[in-house]
């Protein structure tokens, strides 16, 4: 059913269905074209550019190890919210045979019996060590598109010799400088930068550095036929079974299909990455990657530690989410027209609930009053003051910018002409995050597990490891012995 309306969804998923997956208008890919536009103006032929992907080993087990070098050398797992489940293996965690996604209580014995160390996701300490560790790669070759938090990707030019060592260099700065272990992938496209990374961590005789070029002057077809199709940069799990289903099982047999046959068949997208892997360049640049910019949608969701009961406490964590939502949209200065929330019960548990509502904004806004209202609004109508709801989310939708939003007078769009949500986010620079906010997202809980606010419904994470590199009071400590 539409959100539009405010009307309750059978499934707040399906009420947000087909909304984070709206820029599916491409043009048509020529293979010619896209060679050409691959180079650039006056560049050497003999040396056309080439991707270089650069990612961070188990990242956030990685991160985990930087301020905390007892951990060297042993298997560490980091898990998902409310310690749920394992979200990141080191490498010698994986050696265990644990898989991401397994429940840490169905492993827990195991893993201590294996001495297996568990910490709880911290996102502060993630981020700013992407931060840094991005910083530092952006010194030794141009065009850095930031991918996700521990991977990005670059341009570069020259010969394979002069290539490897900069890439080396870049390897060696970021594990001096951060502490972070990087694998690099160097290819014509950026499918096959993502494969010869992946070749990378997998041949540890390579110094963690792989040319797409050399994979294929020793093996061959060989390379891409050991690539599962599940594997590949793009595909997920419906197109794996739609393309198994016509006997494409490998890298090799998709790349040797018919373009045209899949583009008809499956998408636009699916064709440029038959195109990338036969080594033509045709995924072009995400803005949004590098800038955190979102143009369909934001969205805010979390699980609680503890069911929540009734609209006063649900409205508590809306508001919340609602004000981070905010935050992010005031960030790449949009405004939104209008705002959405689902909560969910259990699926576990009998008379399992999910409701989802919405509410279209007067005019298009950036104010984090009336964001957080609209929020509530748009679930109170549905709310069951017994059901026990384990999740809620906010979605902020029809984004727009700010500075290109035009109208008729007396049509202007609802700012924060208080600067309100300004001055929340000049205390939260200044003091950390949450120290301040709007009704019930200004409340802070106390005690160094604490990042959200004192709610019972927060999320939980008894495991966490200090925030060094954002919080005062939570420095490292050097002792010299």
């Amino acid at each position: 059913m539409s959100m539009a309306d405010g009307t309750i969804s059978a499934d707040p998923g399906a009420a947000i269905e087909g909304i984070e997956n709206d820029d599916e208008a491409y043009a048509m890919v020529d293979e010619d074209a896209a060679l050409s536009s691959g180079s650039d103006d006056g560049q050497d032929a003999r040396t056309p550019p080439r991707f270089v992907l650069a990612d961070a080993n188990s990242f956030f087990a990685s991160c985990e190890t930087v301020f905390d070098p007892s951990l060297a050398g042993r298997p560490v797992v980091v898990l998902s919210n409310n310690d749920g489940c394992v979200v990141a293996r080191s490498a010698e965690a994986k050696r265990l045979g644990i898989i991401n996604g397994t429940p840490w209580f169905k492993i827990r014995e195991q893993a201590m019996h294996d001495h297996v160390v568990a910490r709880s996701s911290n996102y502060e300490l993630y981020a700013s060590l992407s931060h840094r560790m991005m910083s530092v790669m952006r010194n030794f070759l141009p065009d850095q598109e930031v991918y996700s938090i521990d991977e990005c990707f670059l341009r570069a030019t020259g010969e394979d010799e002069a290539l490897r060592n900069t890439c080396s260099d870049m390897r060696a700065a970021v594990l001096k400088g951060v502490g972070i272990p990087v694998s690099v992938g160097v290819a014509p496209s950026k499918t096959l930068a993502k494969i010869s990374n992946h070749w990378a961590k997998q041949h540890s005789g390579n110094g963690g550095i792989t040319l797409w070029n050399h994979i294929d002057r020793k093996h061959g077809d060989e390379a891409l036929a050991s690539v599962p199709i599940d594997d590949i940069w793009g595909v997920g799990r419906r197109l794996t079974r739609k393309l198994m289903g016509m006997g494409i099982t490998n890298a090799l047999q998709l790349r040797d299909a018919d373009p045209v046959m899949i583009r008809h068949r499956f998408s636009v997208m699916l064709e440029r990455t038959v195109l990338e892997l036969r080594g033509v360049p045709c995924i072009e640049a995400d803005s949004d990657a590098n800038g955190g910019v979102r143009k369909s949608q934001i969205l805010c969701s979390r699980m609680f530690s503890s069911p929540v009961t009734g609209f006063e406490t649900l409205a508590q964590a809306l508001s919340v989410y609602a004000q981070q939502a905010c935050h992010r949209l005031r960030r790449q200065h949009g405004l939104c027209a209008r705002v959405a929330a689902f909560s969910s019960t259990s699926p576990y548990r009998q008379n399992y609930t999910r409701i989802s509502g919405s509410v279209v904004l007067d005019d298009p806004s950036d104010s984090p009053i009336i964001i957080a209202k609209a929020a509530c609004d748009a679930l109170r109508p549905y709310v069951d003051p017994h059901a026990q709801y384990i999740r809620a989310g906010v979605l902020l939708l029809g984004l727009s910018q700010a500075d290109s939003y035009h109208t008729l007078e007396g049509f202007e769009a609802s700012r924060d002409e208080h600067e309100l949500g300004s001055t929340i986010e000049d205390i939260s620079r200044r003091f950390g995050p949450r120290h301040v906010g709007i009704g019930y997202g200004g409340m802070r809980g106390g005690g160094h597990q604490d990042a959200d606010t004192g709610a019972q419904w927060t999320m939980r994470r008894d495991m966490l490891s200090g925030r060094c590199t954002t919080r005062w009071d939570e420095l490292a400590v050097v002792h010299a012995r």
